[in-house]
């Protein structure tokens, strides 16, 4: 264990402190300042030799964390990267991008604040690249095997890093300009610069991996020829088809998918150009949905200079307090204050949309809400309690449904579940022999984490598939929705 009086001595909970609000607006460099070593040890020793880790439970890729907080706190970094590395191929990401499920199984949660483990994680992974330690792992032999991976998130490169170490030869093929998915393009550079991609894409190339961006499977090269040319073909295409909201109104100009805005910035920031580029400068903003995809549109706009920034939920807003029905070790649904809602805005719960109005150029000029009550278990608008809200932007980030189904369905003819995911057998295998599904695309919208360990896990059954047997680890199962009890 790591201080084995950490917990005692240290009961606050500290994490580096953000940027001023001020100055991070007048860039797209990540909130967060430096750590402080010292800070970053004392956090690693409260970790507690609590006998059964159920970090280790609240964690899809079954991360070590005991084990690395100790090493942190043992000065010993090196070690801790091997350790962090054995069970996560992209630390960097996790460190940044997931809510940390393992926290809030975190025993010390029970009675203090739990331990910061994904800062201590992203720390050990920030470490280990700026000092070297991460370099590539070729095979040691090559099967003869090919494999294509579509698809380039999470999800698709740590089944192509898997299957690569294992000696098969990967394409990765991505319909984008450049390799990433929403790394790339769906994630805003406050919250992930694109250098922690680009190290760990130069790793994989000199692991031998081949990348092949600006390829559309289903267009350019047909899913049967695709299947034909490999020995086995992974989709990880992720679930890509947004939640629409079909009103009166929603047609109109200045209503998008928060995506579509997402994406461009993103673009531009990679030094793209888009021609009639949807921004929010000067524009009163609304943004449906109060996840993280609508948080990364606060941020943005807020960057882009907008007027004003509204964020409305349908449902009522969550305790700052876990709720009985979601006990220790669950996941709670807890409020929460992003880097993002920090730097302005306001955020209204219980709202629903009615309609969206137009102006007199047929422009959305305003929507339309009322309050939310519910009937019968469904959310419904209230009558009688509907105002305007102006708007000369709306940015819808209600979640996804699915994957795209049309080339799937119509070229492989592959089947899609009751949820609107490619079916899938335990072994991440669909109907079509030699075909596997790893990541949102077979169990719809999730977390990075989970597409990381659907990915390794997936990557152990091509491997099996392919060899007859497999050292790769798996980590989860496809009919694993949850490690919360």
């Amino acid at each position: 264990m790591a201080d084995p009086k950490g917990f005692l001595k240290t009961t606050d909970r500290e994490l580096p402190a953000r940027r001023p609000v001020a100055i991070r607006l007048m860039d797209w460099k990540e909130v967060y300042e430096q750590g402080d070593a010292a800070q970053l040890k004392r956090q690693a020793g409260r970790c507690m030799d609590c006998g059964v880790p159920f970090c280790h439970q609240g964690c899809p890729l079954g991360n070590l964390i005991p084990e690395w907080n100790d090493l942190v706190w043992r000065d010993e970094g090196r070690a801790a990267i091997e350790r962090l590395h054995a069970t996560n191929n992209f630390p960097e990401f996790t460190g940044r991008l997931c809510p940390a499920p393992c926290e809030s199984s975190c025993v010390l949660g029970i009675n203090q604040p739990a331990v910061t483990i994904k800062q201590v994680e992203v720390s050990i992974i920030d470490q280990a690249f700026a000092k070297g330690w991460v370099q590539p792992q070729p095979p040691g032999r090559l099967t003869g095997k090919t494999v294509a991976v579509v698809g380039s998130g999470p999800a698709g490169l740590a089944a192509a890093q898997q299957l690569t170490r294992a000696g098969h030869t990967v394409a990765v093929f991505e319909r984008d300009d450049r390799i990433g998915g929403l790394l790339r393009y769906g994630i805003p550079d406050f919250k992930m610069e694109k250098k922690h991609l680009e190290l760990r894409l130069a790793q994989m190339t000199a692991e031998g991996t081949r990348f092949r961006a600006n390829v559309n499977i289903g267009v350019d090269i047909t899913w049967d020829d695709l299947r034909a040319r490999y020995d086995a073909v992974v989709v990880a295409t992720g679930a890509m088809v947004p939640r629409d909201l079909p009103i009166p109104g929603r047609d109109l100009p200045g209503v998008h998918f928060a995506m579509e805005y997402l994406v461009q910035q993103n673009k531009i920031g990679a030094g793209g150009s888009i021609e009639a580029q949807i921004t929010a400068e000067g524009k009163h903003v609304v943004v449906l949905g109060g996840g993280d995809t609508g948080a990364d549109c606060i941020g943005t706009a807020h960057r882009q200079l907008a007027a004003s920034v509204i964020n409305l939920a349908i449902g009522k807003q969550p305790g700052t307090t876990r709720p009985e029905n979601q006990p220790w070790p669950m996941s709670p649904t807890l409020f929460e204050v992003s880097s993002a809602h920090e730097e302005g805005g306001t955020r209204q719960y219980l709202a629903s949309t009615v309609e969206f109005l137009a102006n007199e150029f047929g422009e959305v000029r305003a929507i339309r809400i009322a309050e939310t009550e519910y009937l019968d278990g469904r959310r419904v608008p209230k009558a009688g309690t509907e105002r305007e809200i102006p708007a000369d932007l709306v940015l819808l980030a209600m979640g996804f449904t699915g994957p795209e189904p049309d080339d799937l369905s119509h070229q492989l003819k592959l089947p899609f579940d009751d949820r609107g995911n490619v079916e899938r057998d335990g072994n991440y295998e669909t109907s079509h022999e030699g075909v596997f599904v790893a990541g949102d695309a077979g169990r719809g919208q999730s977390l990075i984490v989970w597409a990381i360990a659907e990915g390794r896990a997936a990557a152990a059954a091509v491997d099996r598939f392919l060899e007859g047997q497999t050292l790769l680890p798996s980590p989860v199962k496809p009919t694993d929705r949850s490690f919360a009890l």
